[in-house]
């Protein structure tokens, strides 16, 4: 393995991982106070990474996906097409899924908390689909059979852990809040980000078994972003005010990955 091969590999590392340390660093406060942010100021952290996130579905995933199938040629973007709803059909169900199997199991304490069980699994598995957006790219890079570069997926993913910083407080702070102790409830914000990591392996190795079908992994990976913006961080951050900050910021995520994505890409 050549020095390139080896940096590339260190990479991917990297970026596969920063996501899940990102869920991580949202869930450490718990281990020494009661608080990690206003409320407020999560909100405008999820706007910045909703807009980095819309912008990496369409620089980083939908037009890689449309350029790799270029042998379509007035319907390239079809594999995109396909893939995208695919998405978004996925995350729809899984919303339904998690509430239709654990309806019984609600245990709203005082109105405010679910059950560990679905707060951890919720959030899973609408981490999984984000581990596939960084794995998919990272997939496409390595592949070489899109104009992805080391910059461009590193911002993917960046942008990916900034918008988990808050879900891993989600995850912790009301656990601890409800009774649990500093510890388990630091433990399941940090299972709750593991499945990232998982998500982006699995997306490679199945990428590289069918390397025809990275297109629709591509236009996958957009469309469960796209909902999980749409469907979580839009609405939440919106909930407690709808302010000129939250659109800004959004803007300005959406921005500066766009910037990065076109003059490191």
């Amino acid at each position: 393995m050549c020095n390139g091969d080896i940096t590339m590999f260190k990479d991917m590392i990297i970026g596969i991982l920063l996501p899940f340390f990102g869920t991580v660093a949202g869930a450490l406060p718990v281990l020494f106070t009661g608080k990690v942010f206003s409320r407020n100021v999560g909100n405008l952290l999820s706007c910045f990474a909703a807009g980095v996130m819309v912008a990496a579905s369409v620089w980083s995933l939908l037009i890689p996906a449309i350029e790799c199938s270029s042998a379509y040629s007035r319907f390239a973007f079809l594999p995109a097409t396909v893939g995208f709803w695919a998405g978004v059909f996925c995350l729809i169900l899984t919303d339904r899924l998690v509430m239709s199997l654990f309806r019984d199991r609600m245990c709203m304490r005082s109105g405010k908390y679910k059950s560990t069980l679905v707060l951890v699994l919720a959030v899973a598995l609408h981490n999984f689909p984000e581990g596939m957006a960084v794995g998919v790219a990272y997939a496409g890079l390595i592949s070489g059979s899109t104009n992805l570069s080391v910059a461009t997926a590193f911002a993917l993913s960046l942008g990916v852990a900034v918008q988990n910083v808050p879900e891993g407080a989600v995850v912790s702070l009301p656990l601890r809040a409800s009774g649990m102790n500093r510890g388990k409830a630091f433990m399941c914000g940090v299972l709750s980000g593991v499945v990232e990591p998982i998500g982006a392996v699995l997306t490679i190795l199945l990428s590289f078994l069918f390397v025809p079908v990275l297109p629709y992994f591509l236009g996958f990976a957009a469309g469960a972003m796209v909902s999980v913006v749409v469907g979580e961080l839009i609405p939440e951050s919106y909930e407690q005010s709808a302010s000129a900050k939250n659109t800004l910021l959004f803007a300005c995520g959406f921005t500066v990955m766009m910037m990065l994505d076109v003059a490191l890409g």
